[in-house]
């Protein structure tokens, strides 16, 4: 099988920045690097940090298959350090793995699984914390305590989504008990009383309020690049 990403960035980064978006994970990148499914934050921003300096690096998903409960597995956690290895190699430049919703699960697990010194730093925006009814999968099943990398949470107070409550940022920052710094931020903005509260359009998904959580996110990475 073939992992299809999609990587751009200037010729010599500052860091690589390892997206793991939401929901299925299915983003359908096309050959000429275009996406069926862009809504996702990380995404609608990936132009912007490459144009602040930034390589992106996004994996697809095989076949189009579903993610949903798979993301904490032994499997998918050496994927995503493949993944950083292979950024690493292109990039020469700090690894960062940035997760939003159940992409979250996905990035922690990574950085839990991950060899010393692979990865500089993992960003959660909007943890999936809780379960829900289509897959009961959330960020402690990614063995959040094994994580020994810098930890930077955001959590929107507008953030209606029921699997990924703010009110649980600090239980998932108790919860890295390894980590050397864990910082939660919390922010407070987007549309109010969305039809689907976990959307990528709704205050889950920061809409109307990327560039304020992008300056967070940019700024924080800035810090910890070495």
């Amino acid at each position: 099988m073939t992992q299809r990403v999609l990587m751009t960035g200037p010729s010599n980064p500052r860091a690589t920045l390892l997206l793991l978006p939401g929901g299925t994970g299915d983003i359908g990148i096309r050959r000429d690097g275009t996406l069926r499914h862009a809504q996702n934050f990380l995404l609608r921003m990936r132009t912007d940090w490459v144009a602040h300096g930034f390589a992106v690096l996004v994996p697809d998903t095989l076949n189009h298959a579903s993610l949903r409960g798979r993301r904490s597995s032994p499997a998918y956690g050496a994927l995503v350090d493949t993944l950083a290895h292979y950024a690493h190699a292109q990039f020469h430049a700090p690894v960062f793995l940035i997760g939003t919703s159940q992409g979250t699960i996905a990035a922690t697990n990574g950085a839990a699984r991950a060899p010393a010194e692979l990865i500089a730093g993992l960003v959660l925006t909007e943890t999936v914390s809780l379960p829900g009814h289509v897959s009961t999968e959330t960020v402690f099943d990614a063995q959040p305590h094994n994580v020994r990398v810098p930890v930077l949470i955001i959590a929107n107070q507008q953030d209606a989504c029921p699997v990924a409550s703010p009110l649980m940022a600090a239980h998932i920052a108790q919860a890295m008990t390894q980590a050397p710094s864990v910082q939660i931020r919390s922010v407070s903005g987007g549309p109010g009383h969305p039809a689907k509260p976990c959307s990528s359009l709704s205050a889950h998904g920061y809409y109307g309020m990327e560039q304020s959580v992008s300056a967070l996110i940019l700024s924080w990475i800035q810090e910890h690049i070495r």
